[in-house]
């Protein structure tokens, strides 16, 4: 059948099954693609129901050439594919860390194999791998200083966060790195520079999947539980999928089991854990729009910004906040302000006369009728205030991260998606949508004493 089809025939065919439904073109036939699958098959993984393609929608992925059934693996990597602490304690690196004190982290393990590897270049064996690895990230530790301070205020912070850490992680790992000048012709201050400890741990932050390991002496305490899974790392998230992703203990393989049906030719996706936006670019570099999981935080300082500053008890309602865990991770949500929000703002508004009653709030309780209606006019105000900090935030990323085009996309990506969730909440009635009815649970009704 095939022997009647001359080169014409052939071409065509490559042709038509180059571009394929869900805008994604093939890219199988990439150098860099060639030489992966090749370098993966030499290690015991030949798959063939799925191909690297380029999506319009979430750039590179993996395409399936059959449909999957809910319950199927769609990948099965064998462990000698997986780059983890044992592939460096196997390697050059191993009796070097074994005699280091005090003892490094499975991370900067990880992060120092990366590094040297990619110093190798053609010496490397994990050059296949390595050459289509990201060569830069998008997630806020990567962001010039003038992009974060864009950045909405909780988000901000907890990117100033993540770049203090990697800023740590760099500067303790320093006499480590210059123990290894022997190996390196060249200087090993510019081998093992910051932005190369920046590229390896974004590489492991974003890419690793979950495998836990045993305790290592000669490792620290920190948690064993990365594996850089080539090939498999390039299925994209999506967060209205499920699947099942585990260590198989029998067939010595990491295996993904889909939960739900998947056409021919269409993206393979895989969710990477009920995820909100926020916590997709921070640890990720990207945003999923019309995320079911999406949220907008609220800070401290916003709260404060909108509450009654003669108000005497404020110290103290704040220390109770503190105490109970309540000024951190306050959201609105698709369906308003959470609770932790929502009972923040009610412990927040109680009067002088209803402050004895801070306990029944944080059970649940209604108070009275105008601490309700206090604390919702308050989260109304705070969402109109973050609709217009997000359209500032718009405004001034189209002038000013425009040189930056894949960190402009994904930060507008994230004001824009954050938009029309504040401003569907704001335009309710705020009072119908989310006031509790007054019923018997009302423990307080006093409506005479303003706080303070």
């Amino acid at each position: 059948m095939w022997k009647n089809r001359g080169r014409t025939s052939r071409k065509r065919r490559r042709k038509q099954f180059s571009r394929l439904p869900s805008n994604g073109v093939n890219q199988s036939h990439i150098l860099e693609y060639i030489q992966l699958r090749k370098w993966l098959k030499e290690r015991g993984f030949d798959d063939r129901n799925l191909r690297p393609a380029q999506f319009s929608d979430t750039g590179r992925g993996l395409m399936t050439t059959k449909a999957f059934q809910a319950g199927e693996v769609i990948i099965s990597l064998p462990e000698k594919c997986l780059l983890t602490t044992g592939t460096v304690l196997s390697s050059y690196l191993g009796e070097k860390i074994a005699k280091w004190k005090p003892p490094i982290s499975p991370l900067i393990a990880l992060c120092t194999f990366l590094i040297a590897e990619k110093y190798a270049g053609e010496r490397s064996v994990w050059k296949p791998y390595l050459d289509i690895l990201p060569k830069t990230y998008t997630c806020p530790v990567c962001l010039d200083q003038e992009v974060v301070r864009l950045l909405p205020e909780p988000l901000r912070r907890k990117a100033q966060e993540q770049r203090t850490v990697v800023q740590e992680l760099y500067t303790s790992s320093k006499s480590f790195f210059s123990s290894l000048q022997s190996w390196f012709t060249e200087n090993v201050e510019t081998v093992f520079n910051y932005d190369a400890l920046q590229w390896a741990w974004c590489t492991i932050n974003t890419r690793t999947v979950y495998m836990k390991h045993s305790q290592r002496e000669c490792f620290s305490r920190e948690p064993d539980v990365y594996a850089l899974a080539p090939y498999l790392d390039l299925l994209n998230h999506s967060p209205n999928v499920q699947v099942k992703a585990a260590f198989n203990e029998q067939t010595r393989c990491y295996e993904i089991r889909t939960e739900s049906h998947c056409r021919r030719h269409e993206e393979l996706f895989i969710c990477y854990g009920p995820h909100d936006n926020q916590r997709l670019l921070l640890e990720y570099g990207f945003v999923a729009i019309n995320n079911p999981q999406s949220g907008v935080y609220v800070s401290a300082d916003i709260l404060l910004k909108h509450l009654f500053s003669a108000d005497k008890q404020r110290n103290m309602k704040l220390s109770i906040l503190k105490d109970h865990n309540l000024l951190e991770n306050l959201t609105f949500g698709r369906d308003g302000p959470s609770w932790r929000l929502l009972t923040a703002l009610k412990l927040l508004c109680l009067g002088t006369d209803e402050f004895t009653y801070w306990k029944k709030v944080l059970l649940g309780d209604i108070i009275s009728a105008r601490n309700e209606e206090r604390s919702l006019n308050i989260a109304a105000k705070i969402c109109f205030s973050l609709i217009e900090e997000t359209q500032h935030v718009l405004h001034q990323e189209v002038s000013t991260v425009w040189c930056y085009s894949s960190t402009a996309a994904v930060l507008c990506h994230y004001c824009v998606d954050v938009t029309p969730t504040l401003i569907s909440l704001h335009s309710v009635q705020w009072n119908q949508q989310f006031k509790i009815p007054l019923s018997s649970r009302v423990v307080y009704a006093n409506t005479s004493t303003d706080p303070g």
